[in-house]
């Protein structure tokens, strides 16, 4: 990868050819390397709700604490993890790492790296008032999997509302 550029939006030659047109912008560029297990696409937003239930697991549980939910639908949209087939069932937990945020996205790389070394079989991690990564084997299930946690997050927010618990 080559650039001179520090604006992250600008976009970057990649040597890597399953990149579009062999670009890819200069901020991701810098977590490129990271090793985003089974990616062929990572998808970041700034959910709201991806930003609420980072402040209500901190509020309930600790800074330290991630966010789990179980016997929730939507969970199956999500995949068992690093090396294993198919994907979360009913039952299962779903556990999202959540790490803190910092004054520049670009610093965040550290904290990225040791979340996906704590929860190999997370393919999401949570950034404190900020928003959320996804990755996926491609984009089609980066989007799938991106959609299906914003759902999951959504209904999180507003169970608490209702005082209903996440977890049994």
């Amino acid at each position: 990868m080559s650039s001179s550029v520090q604006d992250p939006e600008v976009l970057v030659h990649s040597d890597d050819p399953s990149h579009p047109a062999n670009h890819i912008c200069t901020l991701c560029a810098k977590f490129y390397n990271l090793g985003w297990r089974g990616a062929g696409c990572c998808i970041h937003t700034h959910s709201q709700w991806a930003v609420l239930v980072t402040l209500l697991v901190e509020r309930d549980f600790g800074k330290d604490a991630c966010f789990e939910i179980e016997e929730i639908e939507q969970i199956k949209g999500i995949p068992k993890g690093r090396g294993k087939q198919g994907n979360l069932g009913y039952y299962d937990r779903l556990r999202i790492p959540i790490i803190e945020n910092t004054a520049h996205e670009e610093d965040l790389r550290e904290s990225l790296e040791e979340a996906m070394e704590k929860y190999p079989d997370s393919y999401a991690i949570l950034v404190r008032r900020h928003g959320i990564y996804v990755w996926g084997d491609n984009v089609h299930k980066a989007k799938t999997q991106c959609e299906s946690i914003d759902y999951i997050l959504q209904l999180a927010v507003e169970m608490k509302k209702l005082g209903l618990p996440w977890t049994r």
